[in-house]
This record gives structure tokens, sequence and C-alpha cells, in this order.
């Protein structure tokens, strides 16, 4: 076992923490991720900063709040400024590397206006989000009326398929994310009545193993030190998975959903509203929750599986001496709890996310195989990974808003928080038009430690509050009561502490500043308030005295007082 000189970022699109059986989970066997788990730390209080793709991805790939990089929704670029995980690794001799998806919308307008050709090094790495790409594939291949979804979606992996004899002009939707019928009929996964159906493709040939292949592929021929961020399509929807994974789970495996009827009766216009969303009313519904379930929890299976295929060949070759590994991912799904479906809210089950963390360096011997409940963010990771390519991330603290957990990994103090913050704009939303908002008002804010969670919207509408301590499951909201003002004062004052921080001056380091206000008036010949040269040093005023200049004024220089 030795340092870390590479590192491996596994990240999975809408996986729930509690659905791995090292998070607790009793039907659900994931031993592979246990298996990690039990060579490294599990954190339990790990927080995104947006529930949703996007602004969750960009976050972890800048290191900065959504407040700070602006890309807070699905498909709103990230500034061409803004620094990535690929720039700063590179800064420090490590490559950056993506296999998988980013969700990253490039900032066209700014390349332009920058002459930046996207067919050029530099071009090519703005819009990829800083990665050099081994194979980008973001896994949505949709079309309607409008076109499609994404233009560059799943090319390659069509590709793959089609070689593979599934023929049609979108073998991703007609094959790997849809089920067939006994007259062969394309049954969609985008309906959820098909969710429980096996997808029509042979296991091998599905989006997780693809890219755990195309994972392999990667490290297999990598010249190191490297980054390798292999993220995963998958367990997000289409939910539907092929066999032998799509029947194995049943009634009897699931979690209970987490909802009260007091929920449904909300009187908050925004929390009903997205209970009222299609995905809301779909996942409400108990046939349908059956349905998706299955295929949701098959899904996480394969996943794990697949990290079995990784795990094995990681120690064949001996990449688990040298290869920091992290897993995650950008955020869970509701699966009808609170009478919600998808991610864009606050409870726990999307917010809090799955961490564990592999560092292989005997430093961290003492602490593998524990967890931790420490207040952990994804704006973490970023800092971490500049510390193991060997740079000092407390220099960038200008820049990157999270820290580094490289000391908790090896017994040291865990970072320095009193809070976590998650933001959500929804001004895209229909519900945003339903209730009326400008886009200034369509936001929300959560801030939370480890007794309270408040969510403050931008609307205007009331706060709500839940007791995490007395309360996990987030079922009674306290945003009214009169008994809880003073925690929601409380918990106001550290989001407004957190407003105010200077997340946008990123051009001149901290230390920068510390030399400036230390170095002594006059280095450079600014003399502000200075009455007399012997005031200062000779070496600060020696440019300015003991110098002789003709007079040029055509008569006698003035006297003082004259």
């Amino acid at each position: 076992m030795a340092a870390p000189k590479n590192i491996l970022f596994i990240m999975f699109d809408q996986l729930r923490w509690d659905y791995l059986s090292c998070y607790g989970h009793p039907h659900l066997q994931t031993p592979n991720l246990d298996r990690l788990a039990s060579k490294g730390m599990r954190f339990d209080r790990c927080t995104i900063q947006s529930p949703l793709c996007g602004p969750s991805r960009m976050s972890t790939y800048t290191g900065r709040y959504v407040h700070s990089h602006g890309a807070s929704w699905n498909n709103v670029p990230l500034k061409v400024g803004e620094l990535t995980m690929g720039d700063h690794l590179r800064d420090l001799g490590m490559g950056c590397w993506l296999v998988g998806k980013t969700h990253m919308a490039a900032d066209a307008e700014g390349m332009r206006r920058l002459g930046l050709e996207p067919d050029s090094v530099i071009g090519a790495r703005v819009s990829e989000c800083g990665f050099d790409i081994f194979e980008r594939d973001d896994g949505m291949r949709p079309e309607g009326p409008d076109g499609l979804y994404d233009e560059g979606g799943a090319l390659k992996y069509n590709e793959y398929l089609r070689g593979k004899g599934y023929d049609s002009d979108n073998p991703w939707h007609d094959y790997a994310n849809s089920g067939l019928d006994d007259d062969g009929n394309v049954l969609s996964g985008w309906f959820l009545e098909n969710s429980d159906r096996p997808a029509n493709i042979r296991e091998e040939d599905s989006e997780t193993p693809y890219l755990t292949r195309r994972g392999i592929e990667f490290i297999e021929q990598a010249k190191g030190p490297w980054c390798c961020h292999l993220s995963y399509i998958k367990p997000h929807w289409p939910y539907i998975v092929p066999e032998p994974y799509a029947s194995m789970y049943g009634p009897q495996d699931f979690l209970p959903r987490i909802a009260s009827e007091a929920e449904r009766e909300t009187d908050h216009p925004v929390f009903k509203g997205f209970q009222n969303a299609p995905v809301g009313k779909a996942l409400a519904r108990d046939e349908v929750r059956e349905k998706v379930l299955r295929a949701y929890m098959g899904l996480i299976k394969q996943c794990d599986d697949q990290m079995g295929v990784l795990f094995d060949f990681l120690e064949r070759t001996g990449r688990m001496e040298d290869t920091l590994i992290v897993v995650t991912s950008d955020h869970g799904d509701f699966m009808g709890d609170h009478w919600m479906g998808e991610k864009t809210f606050f409870h726990e089950a999307s917010v809090k996310v799955p961490l564990i963390v592999y560092d292989p360096s005997p430093e961290a011997d003492a602490t593998r195989g524990t967890t931790s409940d420490a207040l952990v963010e994804c704006i973490d990771f970023l800092p971490t990974f500049v510390e193991v390519a060997g740079g000092d991330p407390t220099k960038l603290d200008h820049i990157l808003e999270g820290q580094s957990l490289l000391p908790m990994l090896r017994g040291g103090a865990a970072p320095e928080r009193e809070v976590v913050v998650c933001e959500y704009d929804y001004s895209s939303s229909p519900l945003a038009g339903r209730l009326g908002l400008h886009p200034d008002q369509s936001r929300m804010f959560m801030v939370a430690d480890h007794d309270w969670k408040m969510i403050h919207f931008e609307s205007g509408h009331r706060p709500m509050l839940f007791d995490l301590k007395n309360d996990p499951h987030e079922m009674e909201d306290l945003g009214a009561s009169e008994a809880h003002a003073d925690v929601r004062a409380r918990m106001y004052d550290r989001l407004h502490a957190w407003a105010r921080r200077p997340a946008a001056r990123t051009t001149m380091s901290n230390d920068s500043f510390v030399k400036e206000r230390t170095a002594g008036p006059g280095r450079t010949g600014v003399l502000i308030g200075i009455v007399e040269e012997t005031e200062l040093p000779q070496e600060i005023t020696a440019k300015y005295t003991g110098r002789k200049a003709r007079d040029m004024r055509g008569g006698r220089p003035g006297a003082p007082g004259e």
C-alpha cells in the first residue's frame, strides 16, 4: 500500500443513500460496495449542493456552490471562466478524464466572445467541463416533436448496440430502455406501466456493464498520474432493467413509503405544487410505485455487481494499491416518499447521498471500515483531489468553497462546518408559472445542521422547518410553529452568513491580500498620508529624495506660504 497517485471518481445518477446494504437496506444486498466501505470510510451526512443533475454536478466539478458558479438548472451553461476539476488537477500534473456522464452545457456565447474554437484543445476542455474525453455518454437519447433532447446523447453506445445486432435508428430506446410484447411491439420504458418488464437487451450489453468495460479500457491504457471520472447513467430513469435483475425484487423487499396524510394536506403552495407534479401523482399510487421499485432496485443491484467486476480488475492489476476511490451519487430519488417523485426538493431522500472513500495509503489504516456523521458536502471532493495530486487546497480557498477530506481519512479532524447548504432554481418549471413567480422568486435554499433543517423560499412563502433529531423522516413541518421561531431565526442567521461570503472574488488568493497588508506602505511607491520623508525607511523614499530637476516654471520658484 502506498500514497495514492491516481483517483477513480465514481458517480451514480439518482442513487438513494438508503438503498445500499452498508447503509442499512434490509433486502437489497450490495456486497461489492460494502466491501469498499470496509476498506475505506463511509460518510453518513454527505449533502449535495442542488437536487438536480446539472447544478449538482457543476458544484462537484468546480468545488463551488450553485450560487457561485451560476449553472442553476439542467442545460444552463457553466460560465467559460469557471475553473473545474480538470483545470486544477492538470496544473498539478494529473490528467483528468471522463468516462460517462457530466450533464454540462458549454458556454457557447462566452467561447465565441473569447475566440475559443470547440475543436481546439482548450475549447474542447471548456466545452466538456474541463475533462479530457475518453467517452462522454450522458445516457439520454429521447426524441419528441421538437427533436432530440441531446443531439450527442448515447452516440457511441448506439453505435456499439448496432454492431451487436440491435437494429434500430435508436437502440438506446428500443432495446436498452424498453421492453417487448409477444407480438414484437416495443414497450417504452418512458411509460411507468412498463417498468416491471425486462428490458429487451442482453444484460452484458446494457448501459451499466458497457460503461464498466469502458472504464476498465481507460485504466488499461492510462498513463499516470490520472483522475478518471467514471460517471454511470443508472439507476436514473427510464426505470427498466434487463433480466435477471428485472425479477429479483418485489413488494416484500421494498422499504415502506415515508409519507403521511398530514403532508398531503399541507398549506404550503410550493411543497404542494411539487406533490401535484405528474411524477408526484404517479409515484403516490401504490401500484405504480411497486412497478418502479422493482426496476430501481434491480438497477442498483446491477450497479453493485458491476462494481465487483471493476474492483476485481483493480485488484488484479495492482491499481487498488495506488488509487484513491470515491463512490457517490449526484442526488437521490423520492420514490413516492412525501408523495413526490424525482428529486427536486430537500428531504433526505433527495439531498443526502452515499459517500464511500477508499484511500490506499498506510496513513488511512486507522480509519478503515469506519463511519462518520460529519457534515460533508460534495464540494469537498475537489479540494480532496487537489491534495491527493500534491497541491495545497487552502491556497485555493478563494475559489474552492469546500474542504479536503484527506486529513479526516487519515485520522485527522473533520471539515469545520456548522451547516450544509443546498439550492434549487425552479424558474423553468410549470409550477413557477402556476404560482405566477418571476424567475428571481423561483428559488429555494436549504440550510441544515445535525439537528435542524430549514427551507427558505424567495417567493415570499413561509419557510419550512424539520427537527432532524426527533423527526428524522421529516414528517412534521414546523415552519409556522411559534414555539420554533428562535430556531428559524438561528437558521436564518446561518443562511445569511453563508450568503455574505466573498464567492465572486476568485482572481486573487486570500494569501495575496494578507501579503499586501503585511508588506507595509510604499513598496511600490504609493505614499498616502506621509508628512515627512523621515517617517519611512530610506529604501522606501529613495526614489523621491536627493533628486535634482531644472526649473521649468518660467519664474522664481515659489516659497512656502506664498
